[in-house]
């Protein structure tokens, strides 16, 4: 189905310039979440810390992308 953003109540089009953006936010968010990764698996590493770095990352990304696509809804 196209333009299913619009069936969806809160979400808006965005301009190219905010596409570009939620792109760019979407790649870092995908080679941050790939360094993440490899640190858990690192023989070693204080999981714990790993944990609540991917959590903290991971609200990041999401706190990123809500403020360029500033969703009218909670």
């Amino acid at each position: 189905m196209e333009n299913q953003h619009t069936l969806i109540r809160g979400y808006r089009d965005l301009s190219a310039e905010e596409i570009a953006l939620m792109n760019e936010v979407k790649q870092a968010g995908e080679l941050v979440g790939d360094l993440v990764e490899r640190i858990s698996a690192t023989e070693g590493v204080d999981v714990r810390w790993a944990s609540i770095a991917r959590t903290q990352l991971q609200q990041g990304f999401m706190a990123l992308t809500r403020a360029v696509a500033k969703p009218t809804t909670f």
